[in-house]
């Protein structure tokens, strides 16, 4: 787009707002027009997308103040007399224009000359800035957005599909298997559209977990603690532990367990495309709180069976060194 599109094309007319419309009324009509003549509701519809690039040529100069600002002050000088280099013309005339345009005082004479080659288009092009005979800010990407949302334990262990709010459209996120808490997913085209067709922004989402209160994630794997008897523990035993598919599995304790001690059940964690994590299993020795009479004579009897081991032996050495 040149500086001649700028002066020939009204961009309140393209979006169908009038010229003392504020920001927000311009994004409605930008939007509004944006989703009827998006190319993708309009397959093989070139009308509709020849509209489309129109409507974000109008939206990336309306919504730019500065852009507005000068866009407005050509056009306004477009409906005035013709520029003439160097004349004196009625009160639209290129001096005065100019002139006014840079805090010139009333009264005094700012001469712009054309000749030597140059055009109305470079006159332009210098006096905003821009090279190359135009001033068209090139197609600008959309923004990047945040969300976020909070999932139950299993659903974000199991992965889930989720829709948001997001600037008055839904969209839909597909959450991974296994996220964790307080991670973010991004996803790539679901922000902000972009100005002029250009591509959209991302979509940034923090998903917050709420904790299970048996199960909890080591990356791929899900980890379980278990309570195990002190016979069970001593003696070994084959025990039921949950898993996080709503089923058991049956797990074997080897004689002679020490507490947090972990156990590891092959292909019980988290599901993904090309792995599977494993369940962790942690062995937590209970120890009664209140013991029966015989339950009494019984440890008593096995304190003394093995009164000749000391259990703190290694840690008193460790300790020496």
């Amino acid at each position: 787009m040149t500086g001649q599109d700028w002066l020939e094309k009204d961009f309140y007319a393209v979006l169908g707002v009038p010229k003392d419309a504020d920001a927000a009324t311009i994004k409605k009509a930008y939007r509004k027009l944006a989703r009827e003549k998006h190319p993708d509701h309009n397959p093989g519809d070139a009308s509709a997308e020849a509209k489309f690039k129109e409507v974000g040529e109008a939206y990336s100069v309306l919504s730019d103040t500065e852009q507005r600002q000068q866009y407005d002050q050509l056009r306004a000088m477009a409906g005035g007399p013709r520029f003439t280099a160097g004349g004196r013309g009625g009160a639209g005339g290129f001096e005065d224009v100019f002139g006014g345009m840079f805090g010139g005082q009333q009264g005094s004479r700012t001469r712009y000359s054309t000749g030597g080659g140059a055009n109305f288009e470079d006159l332009l092009g210098g006096l905003f800035g821009q090279g190359g005979g135009g001033f068209q800010r090139g197609p600008q990407q959309g923004a990047d957005l945040a969300a976020t949302v909070t999932l139950p334990f299993r659903q974000a262990a199991e992965g889930s599909t989720v829709s948001l709010g997001v600037e008055g459209r839904t969209v839909n996120a597909r959450i991974p298997a296994g996220v964790r808490d307080g991670q973010k997913i991004r996803l790539r085209g679901k922000g902000r559209p972009g100005d002029g067709g250009a591509p959209a922004g991302d979509l940034v989402v923090t998903v917050n977990v709420t904790p299970h209160p048996v199960f909890s994630l080591d990356g791929e794997h899900v980890r379980i603690t278990v309570p195990v008897a002190f016979d069970e523990a001593a003696l070994g035993a084959t025990i039921e532990v949950p898993t996080l598919d709503g089923s058991t599995v049956r797990v074997k304790v080897p004689e002679g367990t020490p507490s947090g001690r972990v156990l590891r059940v092959k292909g019980k964690g988290i599901t993904r495309a090309k792995t599977t994590g494993d369940l962790l299993v942690t062995v937590q020795v209970v120890v009664p709180q209140r013991l029966s009479g015989a339950a009494r004579e019984a440890v008593q009897a096995f304190g003394i069976a093995t009164s000749g081991e000391d259990v703190r032996a290694d840690l008193l050495d460790a300790a020496r060194k």
